[in-house]
């Protein structure tokens, strides 16, 4: 049993009120006399839709509280049961849009008309001028692209034309180029050859010229050379010399102590 305090609602989570579905959007009675309210004051759908998501949950704690047995026997030994709440969030559905409040009653007189084959349009007239432009539009527009397509086909022409001419223009530069390198390299080393001849040319007539100018200019110095040390004594007969500084010093030396050992006789008698 439920208790009276609380409110059953059905799926839709619309209240009931007795098995009797209750919702504040139905109006019921006169509907001349009720009070039709701005658009501003109407209930946003999401709100009342979030009210009811609401009511419902608490509804289901106090349902799930009442099954839960509150007590254990007494004389009764049992494990206890770990227990665990889980949440589920659901996609939120809006509800249909609220019912106006006021519908008025159809008036006046539904009138309808007979149209017959053939009054209002006629196939085979008709069609002429929209097979005409069709037709035309796409004559014109396939003319358009024939004319498109040849003009590619002749920029494509063009095209390895001038590719073809200016592969042609790069292979020339490149061999001209290619014979002024040569050239140059060629002139390079022969002037390097030409530069190195007269290098040696130079450094032999340089050295024929100091060679000659040597050979004269020791013509005569050798002898003058040779004439000035031997004045000088610096050429002297090893004979003499040995005579005059070796022989004739001893000479002198004997003489005089043979001097003194006379003198010294003499004194003594």
């Amino acid at each position: 049993m439920t208790a009276p305090a609380e409110q059953q609602l059905s799926a839709e989570g619309v209240p009931l009120y007795g098995n009797i579905m209750y919702d504040r959007r139905i109006v019921r009675g006169n509907t001349y006399a009720q009070h039709t309210l701005p658009a501003h004051a109407q209930p946003d759908p999401i709100e009342i839709q979030r009210q009811q998501e609401n009511r419902r949950r608490a509804i289901a704690r106090k349902r799930a509280k009442r099954t839960t047995p509150s007590k254990i026997s007494r004389g009764c030994r049992s494990d206890r049961v770990e227990e665990a709440d889980v949440e589920v969030q659901t996609d939120a559905f809006l509800d249909r849009p609220p019912s106006p409040m006021f519908v008025p009653a159809k008036t006046g007189v539904d009138i309808m008309t007979q149209i017959l084959d053939g009054d209002l349009f006629d196939f085979d007239i008709e069609v002429k001028p929209i097979l005409e432009v069709l037709v035309g539009k796409t004559v014109e527009q396939a003319l358009l692209e024939v004319m498109e397509e040849e003009e590619l086909s002749n920029l494509r022409s063009q095209q390895r034309a001038f590719e073809e001419l200016r592969n042609a223009e790069l292979v020339e530069q490149q061999r001209l180029e290619e014979q002024e390198r040569r050239h140059r390299e060629e002139k390079e080393r022969r002037m390097r050859q030409q530069r190195e001849i007269a290098k040696k040319e130079k450094e032999t007539s340089d050295k024929i010229a100091a060679r000659a100018f040597a050979q004269s200019y020791l013509a005569d110095l050798v002898p003058t050379v040779f004439g000035t040390l031997s004045d000088n004594g610096y050429f002297y007969d090893p004979v003499e010399r040995d005579l005059e500084q070796g022989f004739m010093p001893w000479l002198m030396d004997q003489v005089t102590e043979q001097l003194k050992k006379i003198r010294t006789g003499q004194n003594g008698a």
